[in-house]
């Protein structure tokens, strides 16, 4: 495969055409979202495959199926084309003043319980940059950096994190939440085994903590009684309020949520309920200075955080 003959083929646009093609399942379809002619669209896509030397789909009687090249040049062309988006956002906002933008992904733990706090200092250092921040269960935080459309995201540790690098973010611990009334309120910890006796309420299936809770109950040779399971840590507690269930949270949370709706809190004395969260990013030494700099921000967050209760 001749190299100048592929980065002819492989501009933006057609690259933009075949992950349609993928997304839509047919060539017509794709050249009608992306307003080109069908015959103009087979036309490019003849071209990428002649330029690749290989066939990038299957042509079948209902669609159109990506081959193993297919799906080779798919995770390339997603790559490429967020970080065109990227430059885009970024020189937009070069434009109205801003020095940098980062693109987090983090897990519900992390945003409830550390990152306000920490984000704030950071952004009262560095004024002119904008962050984005979404929220995804661990699993897909780690595979957001993978595929290049986060810069830096924050998972449990306890997730395979395969070729990310990875460090310390934060350490926090887990606790049950329930109501005063409830007949484990007045332990001031308990095993978490001693709970399954009692109904519980959980988060979506997705989530890390809702996994050690059902691993830590087939462990223990019992079914975990989950009455319902819910989006996040605000609706464990509200459901915790009303007498639904025991809630497992983290100890921030309960804090900042559990705490104010006159929710009890009983230490889980599992090793499982010590948890660490991480900082995952492809490269640490590839990132642009401004990912750097939140990067190195995060990564001491833990150490300021020790100091400080040192002092207090």
């Amino acid at each position: 495969m001749a190299l100048n003959n592929l980065l002819r083929r492989l501009d933006l646009t057609t690259l933009q055409l075949f992950l349609s093609i993928h997304e839509e399942g047919t060539l017509t379809r794709a050249a009608e979202r992306e307003a080109i002619a069908v015959s103009a669209a087979s036309k490019r896509l003849v071209e990428l495959e002649q330029a690749i030397g290989v066939a990038l789909f299957i042509r079948k009687a209902k669609g159109m199926v990506l081959t193993p090249a297919g799906e080779t040049l798919l995770t390339h062309a997603r790559r490429m084309l967020l970080s065109v988006e990227k430059i885009g956002l970024e020189l937009a906002e070069h434009a109205q003043g801003v020095r940098g933008y980062v693109r987090m992904v983090a897990n519900l733990s992390a945003i409830v319980e550390f990152l306000p706090e920490d984000l704030r200092a950071f952004i009262q250092m560095h004024e002119q940059v904008k962050l984005d921040l979404e929220e995804r269960p661990s699993g897909r935080v780690v595979k957001g950096v993978e595929d290049s459309w986060a810069d830096i995201g924050i998972c449990s540790g306890d997730v395979d994190t395969r070729d990310l690098q990875s460090v310390l973010y934060r350490r926090d611990k887990l606790v049950l939440v329930m109501r005063d009334d409830h007949p484990l309120a007045g332990h001031s910890s308990v095993e978490f085994a001693t709970t399954l006796d009692s109904d519980h309420v959980g988060l979506h299936a997705e989530s890390s903590i809702n996994a050690r809770a059902h691993l830590a109950s087939h462990s223990a040779g019992k079914a975990l009684k989950m009455r319902i399971q819910v989006p996040g840590f605000d609706a464990v507690c509200r459901m915790a309020q009303v007498g639904m269930g025991l809630g497992v949270i983290p100890h921030a949370v309960f804090v900042a949520i559990g705490q104010p709706l006159g929710l009890v809190a009983v230490a889980l004395e599992d090793d499982w309920a010590q948890r660490e969260l991480r900082i995952v990013v492809r490269d640490a030494k590839a990132l642009s200075p401004v990912t750097q700099a939140l990067f190195d921000h995060l990564s001491c967050a833990e150490m300021r955080a020790g100091l400080l209760t040192d002092v207090t």
